[in-house]
């Protein structure tokens, strides 16, 4: 199946997505901040790279994209229909990727919380972010 934009357009709208600062992130951000807990961003030193981090607490937070990280079971991961062996070799890899960086956190003895982003749509976001803070606390 033919993709339905032109090349220029597909790669304009590939360079839009970030890696950082989010809305499912900030939206994390802020109201962690608004509970009183203080963090650093995405620190280069743990495997991974976190977006959360919570040196008090001994504990990091993935913020992930339910396509970009293969969410199973998940509305919001739908394999493309074009170049699918392209797409799925790269779900694949940041899910192996994922697994290895949440091992070695472990090991390093910090709590990882992973943070789907179906889980910050309107109807469940306050229910799971107060069940975030609870983790923490």
């Amino acid at each position: 199946m033919a993709d339905v934009h032109s090349k220029e357009v597909r790669s304009y709208n590939m360079s839009q997505i970030r890696a950082k600062n989010t809305k499912p992130e900030l939206q994390v951000r802020k109201y962690l901040f608004a509970k009183g807990f203080r963090y650093r961003l995405h620190s280069k030193e743990l495997p991974g790279k976190p977006d959360i981090v919570l040196p008090k607490y001994k504990t990091v937070i993935f913020i992930n994209g339910c396509f970009w990280h293969g969410h199973n079971n998940c509305k919001y991961y739908i394999v493309p229909k074009t170049r699918i062996d392209w797409w799925l070799n790269k779900i694949n890899g940041n899910i192996a990727n994922d697994a290895k960086a949440v091992k070695a956190l472990k090991k390093a003895g910090l709590k990882v919380i992973v943070v789907w982003e179906c889980e910050l749509k309107p109807a469940k976001v306050e229910k799971n972010l107060n069940t975030l803070i609870k983790k923490l606390a």
